[in-house]
């Protein structure tokens, strides 16, 4: 088995991803540079090596990149490792999948759909915890009445808000500065 990461530039800034033979195994969102998202991937996967990716984990990497220059890539083909992902966090990631670019779902939602009508608060700290990234686009969930909610990675709320706007789901609002 190979198992490799790799480090790729996005219009975002450089994303990462884990992978072994053709199925991922986690992905970054930029985390301050090239050498930073390499870094934190290597933590997280300490026995993969450097080698190129196959054409699948390619697939996936061009997937993302055009994703995030604005072009309405589907990602729900991609091959994800859950194991070691509690129960209800895969489902929530997998009902997460189904939002295509461009639009979005509330945490309650994805409560309701997964029959669990009360359990909002855990679909956030579910979506707080995506190993998947992109793949798994939990930028497209958001709070009670289209509030942003949170957002664990690097530049918080603003990097969310900066992915939606490139998916066309937000206007891109002008600032004061």
């Amino acid at each position: 088995m190979t198992t490799g990461i790799t480090v790729f530039d996005t219009a975002i800034g450089a994303c990462g991803l884990a992978w072994r033979d053709d199925v991922v195994l986690g992905t970054s969102l930029p985390s301050g540079g090239a050498a930073a998202t390499r870094a934190w991937l290597a933590r997280r996967f300490p026995d993969a090596g450097s080698e190129p990716p196959g054409p699948v984990v390619r697939d996936a990497i061009d997937g993302i990149v055009a994703l995030l220059s604005g072009a309405r890539r589907d990602l729900a083909d991609v091959e994800l490792e859950f194991s070691g992902v509690p129960e209800f966090n895969r489902r929530a990631y997998e009902i997460a999948r189904t939002i295509p670019p461009g639009k979005t779902l509330t945490y309650g939602d994805i409560a309701h759909r997964l029959g669990m009508p009360g359990s909002a608060q855990a679909v956030g700290q579910a979506m707080g915890h995506n190993p998947f990234p992109i793949i798994v686009p939990c930028h497209r969930v958001l709070a009670a009445g289209g509030k942003d909610g949170g957002f664990s990675a690097r530049g918080g709320v603003e990097t969310k808000r900066r992915m939606l706007v490139i998916e066309g789901a937000l206007a891109d609002e002008p600032t004061l500065f």
